[in-house]
């Protein structure tokens, strides 16, 4: 059964003061430890390392999921993703009963995380995946496991991303997690140094086995299916080799972001539409559409033009995490846009959202660090004496940045979100997008 789709009620009835009802976080730690709360908690100089706050968690309010700091046994029939020509129809079958999300939030490493993941998912998103989690030390190191992923029951359908190098290992870090999540993914697309010296990523690209390894490890052990988010090779040819034998060796569905390993500025290179129907067209299980996402029409033409069964956002999100909710930024409004209004919602009004949903879910203080000055880029430009301010904190509690935000109300800065005032595009979009 298809999940209702909140994007269009979104568009034609703005109800942005609407708070959804979560959960309390799942955290990576023994579930069963007792939390006390700290509205701002202690700061050392290992500030990347503190929680931005530790809600409150009794033994009873705990979930019943078993400890995700415990490799959990193996249950079910292994490889049921794998193997016997079905396995095309339960790779459709498990996409559908997730209600086929088109409107997804990409794995950005340190920037998917939960709060984050929330505000988007207020705003339309339908589907997100986690930040890049390193598998080796998140089996290893407990504190790793506890602050970089958290999740609760409302954040599904979900995607844990891990990056590795080593079947076995990547295994064991699927396992701590595949009873909260609906996919795990193999990273096949980082791009970064950092993932040139680690040895993973895109720079897997240059060994196929070794990907064909990872891929069959999982698809034979998990009882979730595996998924896995690659980028192009220059030739189209040798992508949909790559596409196919990622698809035979049990990916259930695979996100293609339409970059060459070598293309890392999405603002200087368009990303490959064609590449990406080229696959879609190849393949047998769900495709997902990755680069050129900045607003609504571009969902919509990425999907008419590809074919693809959904579409990532990534940078575009970090700015205006509402994108999925129709609004879009000043940079993508024309200036003869006749049909733009101003949305009556603003990048400051998110950054408020994103804060108490922080309080609530704790992640590390970078994050909400590099979050703010994304949101509020645009402010800063106008009142830079705002950001400076910002950067000069050592040390960031929530009740500075609350000020700061309302600093630059108080200085009349606002940059309002628009949406396009043009009903016959949103049914048009209604009807590309299956609503």
């Amino acid at each position: 059964m298809n999940k209702p789709k909140p994007l269009i009620s979104a568009i034609l009835n703005l109800n942005l003061h609407a708070k959804p009802l979560f959960s309390n976080p799942i955290h990576l730690m023994a579930l069963t430890q007792t939390r006390t709360t700290h509205s701002d908690p202690p700061q050392n100089d290992a500030e990347d390392d503190v929680l931005c706050s530790n809600p409150e968690q009794t033994q009873e309010e705990q979930p019943s999921s078993p400890s995700l700091d415990e490799t959990p046994s193996f249950v079910g029939s292994p490889g049921k993703y794998l193997t016997g020509v079905s396995r095309f129809e339960r790779a459709w079958a498990h996409w559908t009963k997730l209600g086929r999300p088109k409107l997804i939030v990409a794995p950005m490493v340190d920037n998917s995380e939960l709060p984050f993941r929330m505000l988007c998912r207020k705003y339309g998103a339908e589907a997100a995946y986690t930040p890049m989690l390193h598998s080796r030390i998140f089996n290893e190191n407990p504190k790793y496991r506890s602050e970089e992923f958290t999740t609760c029951k409302e954040d599904r359908p979900l995607f844990v991303q891990f990056c590795a190098n080593d079947p076995d290992i990547l295994l064991e870090a699927a396992r701590r997690v595949e009873s909260h999540c609906d996919y795990v993914d193999i990273n096949l697309g980082c791009p970064q140094r950092i993932a040139r010296r680690g040895y993973y990523g895109a720079f897997l690209m240059d060994n196929l086995p070794l990907v064909k390894l990872l891929v069959e490890k999982l698809a034979l052990n998990l009882n979730v299916p595996v998924s896995c988010k690659i980028r192009v090779f220059p030739r189209l040819e040798d992508t949909l080799k790559y596409a196919k034998m990622l698809e035979d060796a049990g990916c259930s569905l695979l996100a293609v972001h339409g970059r060459t390993r070598d293309e890392k500025d999405g603002k200087k290179f368009r990303a490959d539409w064609n590449a990406i129907k080229a696959v879609k067209n190849e393949l047998r299980i769900p495709v997902l559409a990755n680069g050129n996402i900045r607003h609504m029409d571009d969902v919509r033409n990425c999907l008419e033009e590809t074919g693809a069964d959904g579409v990532l956002s990534a940078e575009t999100l970090l700015e205006n995490p509402a994108l999925f909710a129709g609004f879009r930024t000043s940079n993508w409004v024309a200036d003869n846009e006749k049909d733009s209004i101003d949305g009556k919602l603003d990048q400051a009004d998110l950054v408020i959202q994103y804060l108490k949903l922080c309080e609530k879910y704790p992640v590390p203080w970078r994050m909400i660090r590099s979050h703010v000055h994304k949101m509020l880029g645009d402010w800063f430009r106008v009142q830079p004496q705002v950001r400076e301010e910002l950067n000069a904190q050592s040390r960031l509690t929530f009740e500075f940045l609350y000020g700061l935000v309302d600093q630059l109300r108080e200085l009349g800065v606002r940059v309002p979100l628009h949406q396009k005032d043009d009903a016959s595009a949103t049914g048009n979009l209604a009807e590309v997008i299956g609503i």
